[in-house]
This record gives C-alpha cells, sequence and structure tokens, in this order.
C-alpha cells in the first residue's frame, strides 16, 4: 500500500512516527527569521518531512544536513532540494545520530518540527551533545515548552525545566496553531530557542548525578525530599546542602539541586 494521497499528492502523515506536516507560510517563515540561518553556518535539521521548512533553510545557508527516519520522504525530498543547496540526508533516527561527529569540529545549529511523541528523548540526547551544538530552534507541543521553561512553584516546573535549564538558555518564541499543519494536530504548539550555556556556566559537577537527583525528588513530587531522597540524601546531608528537607521538589532551583549533588559528591 502506498503512503502517497492521491488527491493532494502528498505524502500521508504516518502515526508511527507522529508525522504532522507543516504548510502554514507565515510560521515557516517566522521559524526561517527566528533562527536567521547565514552562509556557512552547519545546519542540522530533524525530521524534514516534506521540505516545507527544509528549502528556505537551505537557500539561506546554502547548505544543509537533514536527519530522516521516513525512506518514503527521502527522494521527493532530495528532487526537491534540487539547485536549491547542497542537501545530505541521513536516513536514521535521530536518537542514534552522533551529533558531536555531525559537528566535525564546527557548532551545529539544529532546528525540527519534532515529533511529539518522542520530543523528550530528542531533547535529552540533544543535551548529551550540547558542547557540540550553538543553537537550538525546536517546535514542540505548547505544555512541552511551557514545561522546559518552567520557574520553581510552577505546577509544570519539573524534571525536563531544571536539566534543560541547567544546560541552556530556554527562550519561548511563539504560539502555533494546529491549523497550520496538516493533519492537524489535537494540541496547540509552540516554538522555542535553546542556546547551550558556555563550560565555564555548567555545573562543575556529574550530570549523571544530579539527573539521579532530579528524577528521584520529581519522581514522587507530593513527598517531602527528605522522603523522596530517602535513598539518595540523609536529610542532615539535605540541610547541609543548604535545603529544608521538609521542602518539595518544585519548590528548589536548578542551582539548588546541584549544590546537593556537589555535597554528595564531595562526601
Amino acid at each position: 500500500m502506498s503512503h502517497r494521497d492521491a488527491a493532494h499528492g502528498g505524502h500521508i502523515a504516518r502515526k508511527r512516527f507522529g508525522q504532522h506536516f507543516l504548510h502554514d507560510r507565515n510560521i515557516l517563515n517566522r521559524i526561517v527569521e527566528s533562527v536567521a540561518p547565514q552562509a556557512g553556518d552547519r545546519l542540522v535539521e530533524i525530521g524534514p518531512g516534506e521540505g516545507a521548512l527544509t528549502l528556505p533553510l537551505l537557500r539561506a545557508a546554502g547548505k544543509l544536513i537533514a536527519i530522516e527516519l521516513d525512506r518514503d520522504l527521502i527522494e521527493p525530498l532530495r528532487k526537491k532540494a534540487l539547485g536549491v543547496g547542497e542537501l545530505s540526508i541521513v536516513s536514521a533516527d535521530v536518537l542514534t545520530v552522533d551529533f558531536t561527529a555531525l559537528a566535525a569540529g564546527q557548532p551545529l545549529r539544529v532546528v525540527g518540527n519534532l515529533p511529539y511523541n518522542i520530543s523528550t528523548p530528542i531533547l535529552f540526547h540533544c543535551l548529551d551533545h550540547a558542547a557540540a551544538i550553538r543553537d537550538m530552534h525546536f517546535m514542540l507541543q505548547k505544555e512541552v515548552v511551557e514545561r522546559m521553561a518552567a520557574v520553581p512553584g510552577s505546577k509544570v516546573y519539573g524534571r525536563l525545566s531544571v536539566m534543560l535549564q541547567l544546560r541552556c538558555a530556554v527562550q519561548p518564541l511563539f504560539g502555533v496553531p494546529p491549523g497550520a499543519f496538516r493533519p492537524p494536530p489535537k494540541v496547540d504548539s509552540a516554538v522555542v530557542r535553546l542556546t547551550p550555556l558556555p563550560a565555564p556556566s555548567l555545573p562543575q559537577v556529574d550530570f549523571a548525578l544530579i539527573e539521579r537527583i532530579v528524577r528521584a525528588a520529581f519522581g514522587q513530587r507530593r513527598k517531602t525530599l527528605s522522603n523522596a531522597l530517602s535513598g539518595i540524601a540523609a536529610g542532615s546531608e539535605l540541610d547541609a546542602a543548604g535545603i529544608d528537607p521538609r521542602a518539595r521538589a518544585e519548590q528548589l532551583t536548578p542551582s539548588a539541586f546541584v549544590a546537593l549533588a556537589k555535597h554528595l559528591a564531595s562526601h
């Protein structure tokens, strides 16, 4: 069975890939303006789909690397790019792509309309390669962008907020209505800019330890920290790190989690 839609001559979006193709010109233009690609940029697009964003980016930068899992989309995309610029296509699941190797010593600028069903794993995968990335512009579910930018005390502040904000400056840019896509998703979307922090601004402690603490703290967010973290840190250790053991995870700033990790690492 073909995945082409005869009436539109287009590709039928596949549910298992979480595909929603962006077609609204105004939104596409706003994304390109936000990225502001320059000739010589090492641009990488995650999930180019039918190329609605790929082609304007390619026109501006002259070169682009696209990562696409759906093989049916690759040849049509190659044809569309002819004469526009130099398009390299990596046919793979983005979670298996080594961005540091792809950067080849030149910082990457990563762009993508991320499949909503695996957007969080993709964000964490990019964070693992943050040292090789200059900036990221992603279209995500609006709720996810709200969680990414959330401040302590907010209901949506959680593991994603803390882990992202320790590695990047998070800047929500604008909202995108469902009608901008084919087929329309059931949720609102938003575009966000992530700028990895310079090395001196990063926590000088093992990220795996911070991740373990944050995961445990928010895994049982209704519990006090002394209960939620009982397997990792005693109440006296929380006190020593300047943290109230009776507080809850959502009350702690990202830097408080770092302070606790540093204390545990040194003791």
